[in-house]
């Protein structure tokens, strides 16, 4: 429930409503418009590939060859964002903030890019489109990319001052997720409302599965 409602303080409650999909309380990183379909794709560590891996010690000889470690990350962070779009990927959903050449990259490519997603809300996205996230480094550069997820759509929303992203999905299952934009004048008042929302769900799952039985 916590992810699939969002709470606006400040609007009547005559202007709460249901949305299809799901909205993340965050704004893009950056944002490619597109029509129709797309393939989105979910990751959990940073893009941009680091010098060395943990525990390692990276020793550099001059400056010159410190520079060229940094131009031989730039190349492999073009590369990829390159990869994902030849593999028709407009959409990056990350648990982790990206660094701003990755950033730069999907922009130039075509990539929109939300970041800092919560455990239980990349959890929520799995369930629905049924895709783990994407491990790209070991990996060969040349394989198709297939953990993809259908979107149906991907806009940014508007929540009284907050930008937010809003996300469709296409299910692999029966459940077909809306969002409950719960509207109220302050949060006190928001919290209360769902709080007995959120009873009443319980309370429905409760009846079913006793029917069920």
């Amino acid at each position: 429930f916590a992810e699939l409602h969002a709470a606006v303080p400040g609007l009547p409650l005559a202007s709460s409503r249901v949305l299809p999909g799901i909205v993340l309380r965050r704004d893009f990183a950056a944002y490619c418009p597109t029509d129709g379909e797309l393939r989105a794709l979910l990751v959990t560590e940073p893009l941009r590939p680091a010098l060395t891996a943990p525990g390692v010690e990276f020793i550099v000889d001059s400056e010159g060859q410190y520079q060229a470690s940094l131009r031989w990350i730039t190349k492999r962070t073009e590369a990829l964002m390159k990869h994902l779009q030849s593999n028709n990927v407009k959409l990056l959903l990350s648990s982790v903030k990206q660094e701003e050449e990755v950033i730069y990259y999907a922009k130039l490519y075509g990539v929109s890019v939300v970041e800092c997603l919560s455990s239980e809300e990349m959890a929520l996205i799995s369930e629905i489109t049924g895709v783990s996230p994407y491990a790209p480094f070991g990996d060969d550069m040349d394989r198709e990319i297939t953990e993809t997820a259908v979107v149906t759509f991907c806009q940014p929303l508007l929540l009284a001052s907050r930008r937010c992203v809003h996300i469709g999905f296409t299910s692999v299952s029966a459940f077909q997720p809306h969002c409950l934009i719960l509207c109220g004048p302050v949060d006190g008042v928001n919290e209360q409302h769902a709080a007995a929302l959120q009873e009443a769900f319980t309370m429905l799952q409760q009846l079913l599965k006793t029917v069920d039985q």
